[in-house]
């Protein structure tokens, strides 16, 4: 009888999640990237998003119609000349997160800063000014 011939290496050159996800419903977000918290003040509110091991020029945010886009992206490759490789692994992705702000507010107004792994992003709030009413005449016929 035949037996295949294995190596000390096999069950790492296997994919772990093989057939693990033919079953499972759509992906879902992970809930440790982009933690978010959003704090409100008098003046407006501060949006602190986490990006450990997310470079500042890899990090985007934009406004468009209200709504601000907050995008991360990110690459890792080593590059280790020494050996032979068993296997070889890199990351890429990119991830991103929408925040409704409001359609009256413009991007001048929004500051953000990147320091350690986190941004903090401030949208002041928008009060608005009541509308003066205009006297309208109706012109009488007759």
């Amino acid at each position: 009888m035949l037996v295949p011939r294995r190596s000390l290496f096999d069950p790492f050159m296997t994919d772990p999640f093989e057939g693990f996800f033919s079953n499972m419903p759509a992906p879902q977000a992970t809930p440790n990237l982009m933690r978010t918290d959003i704090r409100e003040n008098e003046n407006g509110y501060e949006i602190v998003i986490d990006l450990p091991g997310f470079d500042k020029e890899n990090v985007a945010a934009e406004l468009k119609e209200g709504v601000l886009k907050v995008t991360a992206k990110t690459s890792s490759e080593t590059e280790e000349n020494t050996g032979t490789y068993l296997r070889r692994e890199r990351f890429s992705g990119q991830c991103s997160r929408q925040f409704y702000v409001g359609d009256d507010i413009e991007e001048a107004d929004i500051k953000a800063k990147f320091d350690n792994g986190t941004l903090q992003i401030s949208v002041p709030k928008k009060v608005e000014q009541p509308k003066l009413e205009e006297a309208r005449t109706i012109s009488i016929e007759g």
